[in-house]
């Protein structure tokens, strides 16, 4: 195998991750209209991929959309078991403005080819 298919081979392997990444940060906004089953799915999806973008710029993506769902299950979790106390709805107000600020600025990243700087 020469040198120009072994680069044509690493760019589809780069491109094809990338549509995996670009596939997680949809899941995560559907999280909003799906009770939050496509954010489980999505964070699935980064621990079965995760060596897979080792050493690219992507491993600085699948690191924030973990980072992303575990902040959302805790922040939905907490927002639950506080509701009946008053405050539980301002912690979900606050959890899901974290979530879609994290998602925009990670989804903005992709689309420019960067890794997500925290």
């Amino acid at each position: 195998m020469n040198e120009s298919s072994t680069d044509q081979t690493d760019i589809e392997r780069l491109h094809s991750l990338k549509r995996l990444t670009t596939a997680v940060y949809l899941c995560q906004v559907l999280a909003f209209a799906f009770a939050g089953l496509p954010l489980l799915v999505g964070v699935a999806i980064n621990f079965m991929k995760r060596d897979k973008v080792k050493g690219t710029f992507l491993e600085s993506h699948f690191d924030w959309q973990i980072k992303t769902a575990w902040i959302a299950l805790a922040g939905f979790a907490l927002s639950g078991l506080t509701f009946e106390l008053g405050i539980g709805i301002f912690i979900l107000i606050a959890t899901v403005v974290l979530m879609v600020y994290r998602v925009v600025i990670g989804w903005n990243a992709l689309a420019s080819d960067r890794p997500v700087k925290e």
